[in-house]
């Protein structure tokens, strides 16, 4: 004599909350971000104001042979002020990356988004700002034997844009990693 096989009770059905709702989402996060991607994109003029005061200039007093340097010559002046930028940028994307973490209402993918389009713009901004502050010597400030003049600001490598967008995204994802609810406190 056999023994029926034994039946396993039948799976509740899943709830509806735990599925992510997919594209309409993401799109809702994008139309209130508008508002997050401009303001990250204005925090791109505090630093370029930065990077223009922090960043390393060498002086030079134009003479009948030409520009000649004033004092200790810094060797290195278009590596230290894209480390400057970068620095300035990182910290700027550490910041913004947690001050989006805690708009409770816009948590999600399209936030993600919104942050680096955002970061990108920043970078932008703050690397055009910085530059139009300490121009380069013109030609008739070179050829006006006698004076000083300093070096601008010149940006010498373009991958240090993506700085901002890529700590903006690092810091707001360990915000998620950190908090233990799935839902990302959403309603």
């Amino acid at each position: 004599m056999s023994t029926p096989p034994l039946e396993a009770p039948p799976l509740p059905a899943p709830s509806t909350h735990a599925f992510w709702p997919g594209w309409p989402e993401v799109v809702q996060d994008l139309r209130g971000g508008i508002g997050l991607l401009v303001g990250v994109a204005l925090t791109g003029i505090p630093a370029g104001l930065l990077w223009w005061l922090l960043a390393p200039e060498a002086v030079y007093r134009i003479t009948d042979d030409g520009p000649v340097p004033v004092g200790a010559q810094v060797g290195e002046i278009q590596a230290g002020a894209d480390a400057v930028l970068v620095l300035v940028l990182l910290g700027l994307g550490l910041v913004v990356g947690f001050a989006a973490w805690l708009l409770r209402s816009r948590r999600g993918v399209g936030t993600l988004v919104v942050l680096s389009v955002g970061g990108c713009l920043a970078s932008v901004v703050a690397w055009q700002f910085g530059e139009l502050l300490r121009r380069p010597p013109t030609e008739a400030e070179i050829a006006d034997v006698g004076s000083t003049v300093t070096t601008g600001l010149v940006l010498g490598s373009l991958p240090v844009l993506a700085a901002t967008s890529f700590a903006a995204l690092l810091a707001y994802l360990i915000c998620v990693m950190v908090v233990a609810d799935d839902g990302l406190d959403r309603t």
